[in-house]
């Protein structure tokens, strides 16, 4: 019995120990070391675009006639691009000239119907006048004189249709001539020409089919203004800024890295995903480039002499400000609230304050760790 007891005491002391040494044996962690001359960037994923596309075509409906250029073609501005059945509107125009043409004759023979009655009213004018002075000699009836004077009045009033008819003609033949260039116009209009120098992109119709008015037949867009289209995380972009410089990763040029500036910084962030968009203009992009590849763009928001950059990962309640991390503080393990700043591309933030003197912030998340446990700076993996 009193080995018994003896053996009982024993594995009670030895569990004793055990969970002792377990719970103080020292808990070897790594820490976050200083850094010099740390870059600041901001990862984003994006697009190839254009700054400057255009879907066009025609500004009248009707049938396809013909298509002059085709998908990834190079056009100068004013260049024919397709045309529409015109058939018809060639028949409106020329009955429009024929309109300005008969106005025109219209305007001959009212202008020569003035002159007429112009020289009517002269002769009226001078019979009025020789009546009236026969009559203040008593050599003619006063009835006679009433007559001259009578001509005199309906002459000059047959001048003044004349010339009224005259200027009704002519306010038609403005009319006319107006007619004529809507025709024109619409005629024009049924000839798609190039708004600027591009590049053709896609060709949305072909010959025969029947298109509306804005219907889009080709989409242009100007290779020069080629740029990258890039969705930035909100929680990042406070810290972007016109003119920061950035590299650039296409999708089919894996192993190539391109210089970039940001050009635009949209006003609106995308309320679903919680993203903002950013344009970088590229300077030693290949010289053919694919709209909609997929871009990797890295942002450099901006550089540290020196800085403690810590994890997101082992920081706990993180509200993008705030957070608390584990630290080592002689030998000892405890919590520390600390503030942050700017973030980099590898899921680190820049420690701005709240670390205690002395103190090493863990760069690991711990698992049921305790305050006040002993542990040990391991060497970074």
């Amino acid at each position: 019995m009193r080995k018994a007891w003896v053996y009982a005491v024993v594995a009670v002391v030895g569990l004793g120990a055990g969970a002792l040494f377990l719970t103080e044996r020292p808990l070897t962690v790594t820490v976050v070391q200083p850094e010099t001359d740390v870059a600041l960037r901001i990862y984003g994923l994006g697009t190839v675009e254009a700054r400057v596309l255009a879907r066009v075509g025609f500004e009248v409906g009707g049938a396809l006639m013909s298509l002059a250029v085709d998908e990834g073609d190079r056009v100068s501005q004013g260049q024919d691009l397709a045309a529409l059945h015109q058939a018809e509107q060639e028949a409106r125009l020329a009955r429009a000239h024929a309109a300005v043409a008969a106005n025109t004759a219209n305007q001959a023979k009212a202008a020569a119907a003035v002159v007429r009655a112009a020289a009517i009213l002269a002769q009226r004018e001078v019979a009025n006048r020789r009546q009236a002075e026969l009559t203040r000699q008593e050599t003619a009836s006063i009835q006679r004189a009433e007559e001259a004077q009578r001509d005199e009045d309906v002459a000059r009033a047959d001048a003044a249709v004349a010339e009224a008819e005259l200027a009704v003609i002519r306010a038609q033949g403005q009319d006319a001539v107006a007619a004529l260039q809507l025709e024109q116009t619409l005629l024009d209009h049924h000839r798609l020409h190039a708004p600027f120098d591009a590049l053709v992109v896609a060709r949305l119709a072909e010959a025969g089919a029947v298109v509306r008015a804005g219907d889009p037949i080709f989409t242009l867009i100007d290779p020069d203004t080629i740029w990258i289209q890039a969705y930035i995380d909100e929680e990042r972009a406070g810290q972007l800024a016109l003119g920061q410089t950035g590299t650039i990763r296409l999708r089919s040029k894996p192993a190539g890295e391109f210089n970039g500036t940001i050009a635009r910084i949209g006003v609106e962030s995308d309320r679903v995903n919680e993203e903002r968009r950013v344009w970088l203009t590229c300077t030693d992009c290949p010289p053919q480039m694919f709209l909609g590849e997929q871009a990797e763009v890295r942002i450099l928001t901006g550089t540290r002499d020196t800085a403690l950059m810590v994890p997101e990962v082992a920081i706990s309640g993180f509200d993008g400000y705030r957070g608390t991390v584990w630290t080592v503080q002689d030998g000892r393990l405890a919590t520390a609230e600390l503030t942050f700043g700017a973030r980099d591309d590898r899921g680190r933030v820049e420690v701005t304050g709240g670390l205690p003197e002395g103190a090493q912030i863990v760069a690991i998340p711990l698992q049921n760790a305790d305050e006040g446990r002993l542990a040990r700076i391991g060497a970074a993996p």
